[in-house]
């Protein structure tokens, strides 16, 4: 029997999700294809301890939904809109999260490209590290809530966390059209610069041996004036009513102004 729930923070267009099994319903006139599952197998070498047991299935991702009626707008603007739902529970110590990875360099546009976040139900870190290199420069652990934004700017290293481990966390994201996954920093380390732990209920971090350096630095999400985006209101939603204000995603060298400056 399938859990079906909506979401604390309304996506744009008519989704739901599915806890068991982990999916994705989708509502009149919305389009998208069949949830890819990430499994525990699929991100042990990255885990401080790879022996460790948790949920078989970790979570779902539907890459390329959204409404019929803006399908032909989104591919214009070489975009895409991503979904991902985590499941609850931990793997050991820590929560279930992604292993990690940069944007591969898109032939699009010839440059790592951005990532635009947007938590709709449960709680969620946006761990960013500046570098994949041994000195991972600063670390940011993003604590995000429904309806937050977080960007995370080109050559990233980055993960997804799920910081609530009682509850699902389904969040949405704007990505280039051509997006691929770098995991060979991360792999390389055998995972993140700082590995996220549960203890008594709280999210805590345990520097990673395999890099030398590192800032750890935990905050809140913020907003997100200086890309011209609105608080409160659904990233999908944004495109509608202007097509061209995501236009940073998928040709981020065109606005390396706000690159320079960008702090999560």
């Amino acid at each position: 029997m399938k859990n079906i729930h909506e979401m604390a923070f309304n996506p744009g267009f008519e989704l739901s999700v599915s806890e068991n099994p982990l999916g994705f319903l989708y509502g009149e006139k919305v389009f998208g294809p069949e949830p890819e599952i990430r499994r525990l197998d699929d991100i042990r070498a990255s885990l401080a301890d790879p022996q460790s047991k948790g949920p078989a299935e970790l979570y779902a991702i539907v890459m390329d939904v959204g409404l019929e009626d803006d399908r032909e707008e989104i591919v214009k603007r070489n975009l895409l809109f991503g979904a991902v739902t985590y499941a609850a529970g931990t793997i050991g110590r820590e929560p279930v999260r992604s292993q990690g990875h940069i944007h591969a360099v898109s032939a699009s546009c010839g440059s790592s490209t951005p990532e635009v976040y947007e938590i709709w139900d449960g709680e969620a870190v946006i761990y960013i590290q500046q570098s994949g290199s041994d000195n991972p420069g600063k670390c940011y652990a993003v604590h995000a809530h429904p309806g937050d934004v977080v960007i995370v700017p080109p050559g990233c290293v980055h993960a997804t966390i799920n910081a609530d481990v009682s509850h699902s966390m389904t969040f949405g994201a704007w990505c280039v059209r051509d997006y691929g996954f770098d995991y060979r920093d991360v792999r390389r380390h055998g995972g993140i610069a700082f590995f996220p732990y549960v203890e008594e209920g709280a999210l805590k971090w345990e520097k990673n041996p395999a890099y030398t350096g590192g800032e750890l630095i935990s905050k809140r999400a913020r907003s997100w004036e200086d890309f011209s985006l609105e608080a409160g209101v659904p990233i999908y939603t944004q495109f509608q009513k202007d097509k061209d204000r995501f236009s940073f995603v998928p040709d981020p060298m065109r606005y390396s102004d706000l690159w320079e400056s960008c702090l999560p």
